[in-house]
């Protein structure tokens, strides 16, 4: 399943677009896998982890493409970077959300217990945290990576991730591929023990100058930018009393348009001039048979968050996919 969209490459310009999400080959705006009847007959629920991740970074390549003669060729890279965003922004946002998703479960008639029901238990005791905020590399689709900051509300007194949770890039990842399973034991655990139902939700934003088909966006806001929530990134898991354990995930991107970065080209004007007489003199190497020089194009660009309109415009993203998944959670029930 792909996250990001590779940079596209004009054959006969320099110029890129930035990279966006894709949206995911399956129609389906949830993905059900695990156990069907995890949520069966599910009443009452604790929530055991809430986290909202935040793309910072991102660098996406294309394979080689040829061109002109075989020249124009080497791989083209994207480099992607949001500035502005603070660590106060991003508590908020993560914080508006947990309160958000709460109120939905119960409007659907779930009976929502306290943290302190779960973490209170002695078998949390197992339970491995992270210290938040915690930065992950992330590894994306093929030939693409990027670097994300997860929060967690100020309500949950431990940053908590299960299997699933992230898809890691590097060795820095493997402690906390190793800590989930330690808290995923320690959490049904607790389910069985006190036959309530565990949920474990993750939401990655992402932030891209696409407008998206389906997008909501906001009347009289001039829309210039969208924020999503990924696509098989973001998911909610649930515990059931009996250790059964399925997992929802977002298949579709879900997106808001607005007004919520500035984007700019922050690609020096060295690289550029170099880049394109690299690939002219591969062009006229091709032409007298001597074979094409591939330096590809990299670009990087810059976006700089709008304080106010950003976290409106990723607590709402984020509303919006806690709808999705409990309207499904709700059916399974």
């Amino acid at each position: 399943m792909r996250l990001l969209r590779s940079a596209a490459l004009c054959a006969a310009a320099l110029t890129l677009t930035v990279p966006t999400l894709a949206v995911a080959k399956d129609a389906t705006p949830i993905k059900v896998q695990g156990s069907k009847d995890a949520a069966k007959g599910t009443s009452q629920v604790v929530i055991g982890a809430f986290h909202v991740g935040f793309v910072f970074e991102s660098i996406d390549q294309t394979a080689t493409t040829g061109g002109l003669m075989g020249a124009f060729g080497g791989t083209t890279k994207a480099k992607s970077s949001l500035v502005g965003v603070t660590p106060e922004m991003m508590q908020t946002i993560t914080d508006r959300a947990y309160a958000d998703f709460s109120t939905q479960l119960a409007a659907k008639g779930f009976t929502v217990l306290e943290p302190s029901a779960l973490f209170g238990h002695a078998t949390m005791a197992k339970a491995k945290g992270q210290k938040a905020p915690l930065d992950i590399n992330l590894a994306l689709e093929k030939g693409s990576k990027g670097k994300a900051t997860y929060y967690k509300p100020a309500a949950l007194p431990m940053l908590v991730m299960i299997p699933g949770d992230f898809v890691g890039s590097g060795m820095s990842s493997m402690g906390i591929a190793m800590a989930a399973g330690q808290s995923s034991y320690a959490m049904t655990t607790y389910a069985k023990a006190a036959g309530v139902a565990v949920v474990d939700v993750v939401y990655l934003i992402d932030f891209s100058n696409q407008k998206r088909p389906g997008a909501f966006s906001f009347g009289g806001l001039q829309v210039n930018s969208g924020l999503s929530v990924t696509s098989g990134f973001s998911r909610l898991s649930v515990i059931s009393p009996s250790g059964k354990q399925g997992s929802l995930t977002i298949n579709q991107p879900v997106a808001v348009e607005g007004e919520f970065v500035e984007k700019s080209d922050a690609s020096s004007g060295f690289d550029k001039t170099s880049q394109a007489v690299g690939n002219v003199a591969g062009g006229v190497a091709a032409a007298f048979g001597l074979g094409g020089i591939g330096l590809g194009k990299t670009r990087k660009f810059e976006f700089t968050a709008k304080p106010g309109n950003y976290e409106t415009g990723a607590t709402k993203a984020a509303s919006l996919a806690s709808e999705r998944l409990i309207t499904q959670l709700a059916a399974m029930r």
